[in-house]
């Protein structure tokens, strides 16, 4: 009977001293360097397709191009991890002509790499047209933190010229983590179509009044390859107002405000 107590005893000792799950440390910005596609009728790797991801402790942003056609799309929405899984809620989404605010919850496997970071999800889509998703990915991040760190939506944005003043139309996010920035958008033109627009790249903070965005990849080519010296007037710690002065001496007036977990 005592030798049985023991046994008892040991064994609680051993799940009392079993480690704990411990949640996956994903914040910085990455970028893909493949992403395979696999289902019933497919089979396809793609590895020129240019897609920043970035984390913040509770959000996270992705961003793509296609450099074959600037075909564009992007995601943001919330996450949170624990041991080998991620669970992102994206809240809202956006590709080349169709974009949706219904909120799609994804379970993602992780395995760190060398690199950076592989991550599958065994199952996307619906009905029989599920597939397998695979992308691989390099942390590009920097150590580098700012005051502009996080995820923001415009609430409003304007251009003045002159004495001209238009008003932009539209639903942008930015986020801003790790020295890497990244924005995406859809408007709609006269014909009442939906376009998707992206981009991203390195930025660095001058105090808290100027930013310097260096664009790496966008669907827009007029700004590919361009670097930009940004206003900003910060509102505490949850708005900010940004101005960008073009060459024809016209500027460009956003709005920004926190996106909250």
């Amino acid at each position: 009977m005592k030798q049985v107590l023991a046994i008892l005893f040991l064994a609680a000792i051993g799940c009392n001293n079993a480690p704990e799950k411990k949640a996956l440390s994903m914040s910085g910005a990455y970028s893909m360097l493949s992403q395979a596609v696999k289902g019933e009728k497919i089979d396809t790797t793609y590895s020129n397709l240019k897609q920043l991801k970035i984390f913040t402790d509770d959000h996270m942003m992705y961003a793509n191009v296609n450099p074959a056609d600037s075909v564009s799309s992007f995601g943001i929405g919330s996450y949170s991890s624990s041991m080998d899984t991620i669970t992102e809620t994206v809240l809202y989404n956006a590709s080349d002509s169709s974009a949706s605010d219904s909120a799609q919850t994804y379970h993602l496997t992780i395995e760190k790499t060398a690199k950076g970071y592989k991550q599958i999800i065994p199952e996307i889509g619906t009905g029989t047209q599920k597939i397998k998703l695979t992308e691989e990915y390099e942390i590009v991040g920097t150590k580098a933190s700012s005051p502009l760190d996080g995820l923001w939506k415009m609430t409003k944005g304007y251009t003045v010229k002159g004495t001209d003043t238009s008003k932009g139309d539209g639903i942008q996010y930015k986020m801003y983590n790790a020295g890497h920035f990244m924005f995406g958008n859809t408007w709609t033109d006269s014909t009442k179509k939906l376009h998707t627009g992206i981009g991203f790249g390195t930025f660095t903070m001058d105090g808290t009044t100027k930013v310097k965005e260096s664009v790496t990849a966008s669907s827009y080519y007029q700004i590919r390859g361009q670097s930009f010296d940004i206003e900003i007037e910060l509102t505490g710690t949850d708005e900010f107002k940004q101005t960008l002065t073009n060459k024809d001496g016209s500027k460009g007036i956003e709005f920004y405000q926190r996106v909250k977990k």
